[in-house]
């Protein structure tokens, strides 16, 4: 294993009564970088997390995190890494300022330390404001801020986060989604699970998509778009009537056969060629005195990387929300 790889496993395997969870999952993620990884629903997602935060132990294959055996060197591996799962994990009854002191505290950082170190979390997660107020009050995404602050309070140089922002809406992800780029600039290395796929696009730069216990795919977000296939042009016409016309003119130019939505008035087809085959649909439709109200060059999505590995559509539906088929049977060391 190379000394900037942060996050190292080969071979994991791990099974429940009468359920295989993974089946030789092999993953790396670089230091300073984003791993997401992505499956549909029952993939092994979370189990991946559980044996490389140490909550589970590996029935076969092997794992480091930090440099340190996940198996052999648990409590090693425990004393640099970060946990976020699905749930805020916070006292309620505490206030953000108290919730971040008490654990500060509980790290031997000492009184004086912990209270700075509480000020320069609550501040960096936009929690100033409501810091004396019990959490219980907070919002879903404050309380999401909050779970994070408390995870990195030890300045752990490898986080894992187990689908973050689920349940949250848009403006607060976006809030969670530029501090998890503010650590990953400080050098942390993170792990993510997710169930947005804009979300991988957005901070991963490497993803893995697992599918019954299974790496399937591995790459930048880029290059798993790239295997999709080439863009897509989506013709949107006025007039049902102009839909004949339409597809005479894009089928004269297309290598690929159109696909016609007759009920949305548009075509969508394949191109090869990018803004050379454009151009020529664009002049031919004109040439044929077709008016076009939509005219898109539609470039692959993770969604389309997700549904062609898969034959599933992404979704919450279709990816993890916990692949424990007990949560007693989850040891907690």
């Amino acid at each position: 294993m190379a000394t900037d790889t942060a996050v190292y496993a080969e071979g994991l395997e791990k099974r429940y009564k009468g359920h295989t969870a993974l089946r030789g999952v092999d993953l790396s993620v670089a230091t300073g970088s984003v791993l997401g990884v992505l499956g549909p629903n029952g993939a092994g997602k979370t189990t991946t997390v559980r044996v490389l935060a140490t909550l589970l132990k590996p029935d076969a294959g092997h794992a480091t995190v930090a440099g340190y055996d996940v198996v052999e060197q648990s409590k090693e591996v425990r004393r640099r890494i970060g946990l976020a799962g699905q749930y805020a994990a916070v006292d309620e009854l505490l206030t953000g300022r108290e919730n971040l002191v008490l654990l500060g505290r509980l790290l031997r950082q000492g009184r004086r330390g912990a209270r700075q170190r509480a000020d320069e979390l609550l501040e960096r997660f936009e929690l100033t404001a409501a810091a004396d107020r019990p959490a219980g009050t907070y919002s879903g995404g404050m309380r999401r801020r909050l779970d994070l602050a408390t995870c990195i309070i030890a300045r752990p140089p490898v986080l894992f986060l187990d689908e973050p922002t689920t349940g949250l809406d848009p403006t607060s992800r976006m809030v969670l989604w530029n501090v998890v780029r503010e650590l990953v600039a400080d050098g942390i290395t993170v792990l993510l699970t997710t169930q947005y796929l804009e979300e991988a696009d957005f901070l991963a730069d490497q993803i893995v998509v697992i599918d019954q216990g299974r790496v399937i795919a591995a790459g930048t977000p880029a290059e798993l778009k790239r295997k999709v296939g080439t863009e897509r042009l989506e013709v949107s016409v006025t007039r049902q009537d102009a839909l004949p016309a339409a597809l005479s003119a894009v089928s004269a130019i297309a290598s690929a056969e159109p696909v016609v939505d007759p009920k949305g008035r548009s075509i969508s087809v394949q191109l090869d060629s990018g803004l050379r085959s454009l151009a020529a649909v664009a002049t031919a439709l004109g040439d044929a005195g077709v008016d076009v109200v939509d005219f898109e060059l539609r470039r692959p999505t993770l969604d389309d990387v997700f549904f062609q590995l898969t034959d599933r559509p992404a979704g919450p539906d279709n990816l993890v929300r916990s692949e424990s088929p007990d949560p007693k049977a989850v040891p907690h060391e």
